[in-house]
């Protein structure tokens, strides 16, 4: 099933391709078809996934380059089984947001996506360190094609800066990949790795070698800058897609690779994790109230709540860890819709300064119904996926250490500082714009769109218990893994 979740969109995609712009109605279908089909097989890994186990499960394996010792080699855990889970329902979610907004090279759009699911849910997936690269670099194209052939006015800017910075710090893991195959018997097994015995100094040097693949992924302060202009430049569904997913990579890689196979160096750098995590936090929530582009403000938010994630990570408690990673899982949705919502408004009124608005609430009242619970999750106010995720991390944080607790929990006050008046600038007072009075409110469409998210908000914040029953054996596991040293004798 691992392999049908990876190879079925992408098969649809190149479908897609072949079919091409001359039937765009069959196009759609197909898109729409591939994404479906491809939740619906990780659905099953969901209904067949054991959660007393930490152990890798639906496991694949068969040799890929047998001369070099690489394998196509597959399996989940309770970490990565939810952003398999997430990335093709999101992917169907993009589908449909499309379908009469992208009037320029339809199938050449779909199909990239329908790759770039197949992509990103084999990240999740690889347990060969190849394979893993593979994955995580061939993501790259489609979403570089994504911002550079649809994107805004500097797209070529925005797109050349952001496989730049992407691609550069990827190079460095590959280096520390290649040095684990040489010092772990000739294995690109990533779960030889983590027990493979390695010296503070050798550790130290790849933790900071993936630490600069998986910052700049997500982004972590001061590598962050790509990000902003990305997504001020991508379309609508590729600031889905980038900030939905993709950052949850790097994140991803923290949790798969630095932690289990760095344990003492995860330890002994801990303190930097944490001091970048609350600059993010603060500082760039700072930098979000000055935006006047909405784009910008969200995408400068999405930075501020991953410092919420990797807090959480690198204060080694259980509870905190699990924050991050239903965090990592609430901003998916919750980022999702933002830049959703921010689309729906500025199809309608092609632009993104706030300025332009005010008082929409009076004429897309049920837009703005939709926007406030999405502005409330950002928030993180409680009965949202918001707060469950921020919670945990505060709270785990809090017993480990008080005073990064404390400063993390001032990012909330300002991420609700920016976010409702945000909010408050673009919805409420009245009319004052002649374009803003003839706006009209949501369509089928984007009601399906924007309710499916809603849902989700809502029940993981009412609801988490299914959420973390999935985790908790995997993060405990992983934890019991960081706090063994791997230093010979």
């Amino acid at each position: 099933m691992l392999s049908q979740s990876i190879w079925v969109p992408i098969a649809f995609g190149v479908l897609v391709l072949a079919v091409g712009d001359r039937r765009t109605t069959l196009v759609k279908w197909l898109a729409l078809l591939g994404s479906t089909v491809t939740f619906v097989i990780t659905l099953e890994l969901l209904a067949g996934f054991d959660t007393h186990t930490a152990a890798m499960q639906f496991v694949e394996r068969v040799p890929w380059i047998p001369s070099l010792n690489i394998d196509y080699h597959l399996g989940v855990d309770g970490i990565s089984l939810w952003f398999v889970l997430l990335t093709s329902f999101l992917t169907i979610l993009v589908v449909i947001s499309s379908w009469t907004n992208v009037h320029r090279r339809l199938a050449q759009f779909l199909g990239a996506f329908l790759i770039m699911d197949g992509l990103m849910i084999g990240v999740f997936c690889a347990l060969d360190a190849i394979l893993f690269y593979f994955f995580w670099e061939a993501t790259l194209i489609p979403m570089f094609l994504i911002i550079g052939v649809w994107g805004g006015p500097r797209r070529v800017y925005a797109t050349i800066k952001f496989f730049l910075y992407t691609f550069l710090g990827s190079v460095l893991m590959l280096v520390a990949l290649l040095y684990l195959h040489f010092h772990s018997g000739g294995s690109f097994n990533l779960l030889t790795f983590q027990n493979t015995p390695l010296g503070l100094a050798a550790q130290t040097w790849i933790f900071l070698a993936f630490f600069l693949a998986f910052a700049v992924k997500i982004p972590m302060w001061p590598v962050h800058t790509w990000l902003p202009d990305a997504h001020v430049e991508a379309p609508t569904a590729g600031s889905v897609i980038l900030a939905a997913v993709m950052l949850k990579m790097g994140a991803y890689g923290f949790l798969r690779l630095s932690l289990p196979i760095t344990p003492d160096a995860s330890h002994h750098l801990a303190w930097l994790m944490i001091l970048l995590s609350l600059i993010a936090i603060v500082y760039i929530a700072l930098v979000a109230i000055v935006q006047q582009d909405m784009k910008k403000l969200v995408a400068y938010s999405s930075i501020a709540h991953m410092g919420f994630v990797t807090l959480g990570f690198f204060v080694f408690d259980a509870t905190a860890v699990e924050g991050g990673i239903i965090q990592m899982l609430s901003h998916g949705f919750i980022s999702a819709a933002m830049f959703l919502c921010i689309g729906v408004l500025y199809d309608r009124m092609h632009t993104r300064d706030i300025h332009a608005y005010g008082g929409v609430a009076n004429v897309m009242p049920i837009f703005a119904s939709f926007m406030m619970l999405f502005a409330m999750g950002n928030v993180g106010l409680p009965g949202t996926s918001g707060f469950v995720g921020e919670f945990m991390v505060v709270l785990g944080t809090y017993q480990v250490n008080p005073w990064a607790a404390i400063i993390a929990a001032t990012g909330l006050i300002t991420g609700a500082g920016y976010t409702l008046w945000l909010f408050k600038r673009v919805m409420f007072g009245g009319v004052i714009h002649r374009e803003v009075a003839a706006l009209t409110d949501l369509n089928a469409q984007e009601f399906l769109v924007l309710g499916s998210l809603a849902v989700l908000t809502l029940l993981m914040g009412v609801w988490p218990a299914p959420f973390l029953d999935i985790v908790h054996t995997s993060v405990q596991h992983l934890l019991t893994q960081v706090a063994a040293s791997k230093i010979p004798g």
